[in-house]
């Protein structure tokens, strides 16, 4: 499957429920919100139900107040034989004029699990365009510590 079929974004409005004592996103909600939609790129490219397994660290850049949109960004990057690795980017949009600045980013390994919850095998990825490689060598590069 090639990377960009596997490329996913979801938006949710920070709502009061949402915040914390600062009136800002809980860094915990930002976390939920981009497990599971790490998750769903994760499970289009492997056809399979995938489980988190690993995060790769999490950067929080600034925050997200309440009312604001979390504009949130994932792919697949990387697979190995059962795992898939997903990087995420969280940004703090402007709903009408679509501008976004980032707040969040980090790296997530899921593993595909069969029915019987064994993990099971993952197609190999493949990058046909200059995006996706744009996208995949951006990936490699932050997970390294070289944005």
């Amino acid at each position: 499957m090639d990377l960009l079929e596997t490329y996913i974004e979801n938006r949710e409005m920070v709502q009061p429920n949402h915040a914390n004592s600062l009136q800002t996103a809980h860094g915990g909600n930002v976390l939920k919100w981009m497990d599971e939609i790490g998750a769903m790129s994760a499970m289009r490219f492997a056809g399979e139900s995938c489980v988190t397994a690993h995060i790769n660290g999490v950067d929080f850049e600034r925050p997200i107040q309440v009312g604001d949109i979390a504009l949130i960004e994932a792919y697949v990057y990387a697979a190995g034989e059962t795992s898939v690795r997903v990087r995420l980017q969280t940004s703090r949009e402007d709903i009408r004029t679509g501008e976004a600045e980032r707040t969040t980013e980090s790296y997530f390994v899921y593993v595909a699990i069969d029915g019987d919850r064994t993990p099971t095998p993952v197609p190999e990825l493949t990058v046909e365009d200059e995006r996706g490689e744009r996208l995949r060598e951006a990936a490699l590069a932050g997970e390294n510590g070289r944005r």
